[in-house]
């Protein structure tokens, strides 16, 4: 190496500082890049994403290939280094190249190149694919051989080296993925998925229509109120029942009456041919299980009933959509018959209000594992019927009893922080 002359050894010494740069960005750009772009991209048919995708299959023999040619310009980095420095300064030189060669690979080598490539994992992923499904056919043997000693030592304390499984996400994971997608998707768009993710996890008679507020047509009434009913609905479904809803007929479509009443053979014996049969839903049905229930069996309303067979409420289809969509309404998205915003910064909302529809709306985190409206809520924190005028704490809220009727709670102001009662206070 002595007739070498030392612009030789200089350039190769750069040449190896910049291979060094290369093994130490591609391994971050690669082991960085997003899962689920690259999939996409793959798909699509881009031919680096491709290579990189099969390259991370296995990323033991890609990391091993990776620190084989990383390990080896550095050494040879080292190596140089220490003859061009003992040519100038004698035997002080190897010290010399030890401390400049160490800051050199450091910021060329290592920080700035991992830098870059953490900040645009893409650009630099992409041409290095091509580079490593090269070397790893040149260089496969050798790779093999360190992976067969590597995975064997990490056999020893007991890991598994195998193929890398799909990157499958959970729920929650993906519903940070969309709060993240920032101006990607509208904030519209991110509530209607989000919302097809909760439905998982809420279920029918959270949404339903309690049993007490069901509207529906008695058979045993006179036929001009069986009429009135009919006409002045505004509903297109109600269940018919006989003296009580205890005992269901069935259902009726309001709109297969209209051809009859134009006809003017609306009777009670017509009405009757029209009833269908009725539709039961368990309680505790999922709604994600209940909206396939109700695409499967062509239905657009059911029952609730729990274990007994006593009906506990009715839900709908349009119930369910409300859940992804938002009310089919055309009031403000911040305001709802059921929950109004008072001048003083607190709620008035009517008791049957569902707890989900609460917090949606308010932001307040409510329990929703043991009540299901704000009034069984404060009779299952009370456990007792409260007075008008009662102010109760809970659940960081403070909420006042407005009205009470039929032993519940029908109307109540709630206060979503406890901050906010004080400040009203003298």
């Amino acid at each position: 190496m002595d007739d070498i002359s030392l612009s030789v050894l200089v350039g190769t010494l750069i040449v190896l500082i910049m291979l060094s740069a290369f093994f130490s960005g591609s391994e971050t750009g690669l082991m960085t890049l997003n899962r689920y772009r690259l999939r996409h991209l793959a798909s699509q048919g881009h031919r680096g994403a491709r290579l990189a995708q099969k390259l991370l299959e296995r990323p033991d023999k890609l990391i091993g290939l990776i620190l084989l040619g990383n390990n080896f310009v550095n050494v040879m980095a080292s190596t140089l280094a220490t003859v061009i420095f003992m040519r100038l300064f004698g035997e002080a030189g190897i010290a010399v190249a030890a401390g400049i060669l160490t800051l050199t690979l450091l910021i060329f080598g290592e920080v700035a190149p991992k830098t870059l490539a953490a900040l645009h994992p893409e650009r630099i992923a992409w041409p290095a694919a091509y580079v490593y499904t090269i070397l790893q056919k040149i260089l496969g043997p050798l790779v093999w051989a360190v992976g067969l000693f590597s995975n064997g030592l990490l056999r020893l304390f007991g890991v598994k080296v195998t193929a890398s499984g799909g990157h499958d996400i959970s729920r929650e994971e993906l519903r940070t993925i969309l709060g993240e997608t920032g101006g990607l998707i509208s904030e519209r768009y991110r509530a209607m998925l989000t919302g097809i993710l909760d439905l998982e996890e809420a279920l029918v008679e959270d949404i339903m229509v309690p049993r007490q507020e069901m509207d529906g047509i008695d058979l045993e009434a006179d036929w001009e109120e069986i009429l009135h009913r009919i006409s002045s609905s505004t509903y297109a479904r109600l269940p018919v029942y006989r003296g009580a809803l205890d005992t269901i007929v069935g259902t009726i479509n309001l709109r297969h009456l209209l051809p009859i009443a134009q006809k003017s053979e609306l009777n009670l014996k017509t009405f009757v041919r029209s009833i269908q049969e009725p539709y039961y839903v368990p309680e505790g049905t999922s709604l994600h299980t209940q909206l396939m229930n109700f695409q499967r069996e062509k239905k657009n309303m059911g029952l609730v009933v729990d274990e007994y067979g006593d009906i506990l409420g009715l839900v709908t289809l349009e119930d369910i959509l409300e859940e992804i969509v938002g009310e089919f309404t055309s009031q403000p998205d911040d305001e709802s018959p059921e929950i109004q915003t008072q001048s003083d910064g607190s709620y008035l909302i009517d008791g049957q209000t569902p707890l989900r529809e609460i917090n949606k709306r308010l932001g307040t985190e409510l329990p929703t594992d043991t009540a299901n409206t704000l009034s069984g809520l404060i009779l299952e924190h009370l456990q007792t019927l409260p007075q008008v005028s009662m102010k109760i704490e809970m659940y960081g809220c403070t909420v006042e009893v407005t009205r009470i009727a039929r032993k519940v709670v029908e109307q109540a102001r709630l206060w979503p922080s406890l901050e906010s009662i004080d400040e009203l206070e003298p």
